[in-house]
């Protein structure tokens, strides 16, 4: 059996929904290919979504006319904006979810998506024909061909589940793992490695102690994903706090010679910055604690997660060392913790559209490219499913640069660098972060979308709205005058130094610890102007005021970013024989020619490549 298509895309996790959703949105024919149609976007960890930098990156999707922001929203049992007593450059969203729920509004979001249809079965072979990817077959012998081809498999690819010394065949726990499709793939000279995540134990809340454990309540104010979509629907629930201790730091390190990462089962690289329980023993031996979270799997359900607490120890190890926990003394579980190993693909062989250099029309997104978090993946799968949209009509690649978005840091970051573990998104990854706020996602990004073709006008409309109201505040704070005796008495009352002349509002938005809202309950007008025609008002109340606040930093960024685009804007790709030019060094040669960067901009950037190489490929261009 055969069929025909634009956009094929392989796996239904969190890339790849996005991808089959943003290529149908786009009016591309798709194909979401899926071994299980009813674990479409399987939290496969943690069901929360966001997180430091992570929230940015679902902001930015939800801006793009994503579908994660939204959906995280209707299916949220908590929310919280982390870092909030910093800068508004490091605000991060993040929201636990309720799991079932999440896949089942997915599932209604892709069965109501024109132009998509789904297919439940496994892909196992990629067809190429001169150097192009043409289609995929599965193991029940049915054929789809395709103008472009999306891998985005996450950890199906020669999964190996390991708890102490079992291992287990399988991509998920209960889920068969994917053979052959690798091996597909790679006999093209795509290059393959091996990597490694690993899951907590989930615990029946039943169990419990909670008086011997600290809440951890939830934000009850305006904050959300998107601003497209409903408010706090579930019923918000507590996560809970407790933290390991000596003797259970004794019972796991009496399994350690059983545990797989350290009796030489496992050789792959696993999360640095997610790392298992056994392995923070080991990196931080003389730390007495480490925290915990408990965090609930859904609005209904007894199932709770227990968040720091990865691991792939025997069973019994990881019993009796939850049981030295006074507040899971008696705690029943559901699963032990487990970690798997799969494989990834090289994502230095990838266009910053993530179309593959070596097969033209296949694009990889998630997992697959050495990354780990849902909102990593939606990220790249949303890049992936737009440009493979755009090749079915041979159109200009979609890429954002590292001052537009952290989408932009994170593909850069892996077509440049490279991954040797598991690449994981930070606000320190971005040096242009007070550019990449959460608040200012749609600012960036919403138009391009638009002209793309991918956001909606309903979504279009809505930023343009938000933008004037944006405008119209911070035009008023510029031109509206306050005089001394009309409000010094209380500025005293707010803590702040009173006025000795009359100043504008906005020199009173600068000081650090006076804020639009406060400012608005002291002068009328102000809060008159702040009155928004929708129900939106705080956020946009709190985005003029960053924009003012702020403006100083945002404004010198912004020149330094501006110098960066003049080397984005030098085109290098097929001008130099690198291994020919001698005044390079030799690492620099090496970088270079295996990369192959687009532009002196990303050159620049690849690590091994010194600021006098790109001064010689300057010099070199100049001539």
């Amino acid at each position: 059996m055969e069929f025909y298509y634009d956009v094929v895309v392989v796996g239904g996790g969190h890339a790849g929904c996005e991808a089959a959703a943003a290529s149908a949105n786009m009016g591309a024919k798709t194909c979401l290919i899926t071994m299980d149609m009813n674990k479409i976007a399987q939290m496969s960890c943690n069901p929360a979504i966001g997180g430091i930098a992570k929230g940015q990156i679902v902001r930015e999707i939800d801006a793009l006319g994503g579908q994660m922001g939204k959906i995280t929203d209707q299916t949220a049992i908590q929310f919280r904006m982390l870092n909030i007593g910093k800068g508004p450059a490091v605000w991060s969203p993040r929201a636990q979810c309720d799991r079932g729920k999440f896949i089942w509004a997915w599932r209604t979001e892709l069965d109501n998506t024109p132009n998509l249809d789904i297919w439940q079965d496994q892909v196992n072979e990629l067809i190429v024909k001169d150097g192009t990817a043409i289609g995929v077959k599965t193991v029940w012998d049915v054929v789809f061909y395709a103008k472009s081809i999306v891998v985005t498999a996450g950890t199906f690819l020669n999964g190996l589940m390991h708890i102490g010394r079992n291992k287990l065949e399988g991509g998920r726990c209960s889920e068969p793992a994917v053979h052959n499709f690798t091996e597909s793939i790679t006999r093209w000279g795509i290059k393959s490695a091996r990597m490694k995540t690993g899951t907590p134990v989930r615990i029946d809340k039943r169990s419990v102690h909670f008086e011997d454990m600290e809440e951890q309540p939830g934000d009850l104010d305006f904050h959300q994903f998107s601003y497209m979509g409903p408010h706090r629907v579930l019923k918000q629930l507590p996560c809970w706090t407790t933290y390991t201790n000596k003797e259970v730091h004794e019972t796991l390190k009496g399994g350690l010679a059983d545990s797989p990462l350290f009796n030489g089962q496992i050789q792959s690289t696993g999360p640095r910055y997610c790392p298992s329980i056994e392995t923070k023993l080991v990196t931080f031996p003389d730390k007495g604690s480490h925290p915990l979270f408990l965090e609930p799997e859904g609005e209904e359900t007894n199932e709770m997660y227990l968040n720091g607490f990865s691991s792939s120890m025997p069973m019994d190890v990881q019993l009796n060392a939850i049981h030295k926990i006074p507040a899971l003394r008696d705690a029943k579980i559901y699963r032990p913790g487990y970690a798997i190993e799969y494989d990834y693909f090289d994502p230095t062989q990838l266009k910053h559209s993530l179309e593959s250099k070596i097969l033209k029309g296949l694009f990889f997104a998630g997992q697959v490219n050495g990354t780990t978090g849902y909102e990593e993946a939606g990220g790249q799968g949303l890049v992936a499913g737009i440009n493979a949209a755009i090749h079915c009509n041979n159109g200009n690649p979609f890429v954002m640069n590292r001052d537009e978005s952290y989408i932009g840091v994170l593909i850069d970051d892996l077509t440049t660098k490279g991954v040797d573990e598991p690449y994981r998104m930070f606000t320190s990854r971005a040096e242009y972060r007070i550019l990449l706020r959460q608040d200012d996602a749609d600012a960036r990004l919403t138009e391009k979308s638009y002209n793309l073709g991918l956001a909606k006008k309903d979504r279009y409309d809505w930023w343009m709205e938000k933008k004037e109201n944006i405008n119209k505040i911070i035009e008023f704070c510029k031109n509206t005058s306050v005089k001394p005796k009309d409000i010094n008495n209380q500025l005293e009352k707010l803590g702040t130094t009173p006025l000795h002349g009359g100043c504008k509002i906005i020199d009173l938005i600068v000081r650090p610890h006076i804020s639009l809202n406060q400012l608005s309950t002291i002068i009328p007008s102000l809060h008159e102007v702040l009155q928004s025609p929708n129900n939106r008002k705080e956020e946009i109340a709190e985005a003029a005021e960053i924009k003012m606040k702020y403006k100083g930093y945002i404004d010198r960024e912004n020149l330094v970013a501006d110098k960066m685009h003049r080397l984005e804007s030098i085109k290098i790709k097929g001008h130099f024989k690198y291994s020919e030019i001698l005044e390079i060094s030799t690492e620099g040669r090496q970088k270079l020619q295996k990369i192959d960067p687009e532009t002196l901009g990303q050159a620049s950037r690849i690590p091994g490549v010194s600021p006098s190489d790109i001064n010689v490929l300057l010099v070199l261009m100049g001539r």
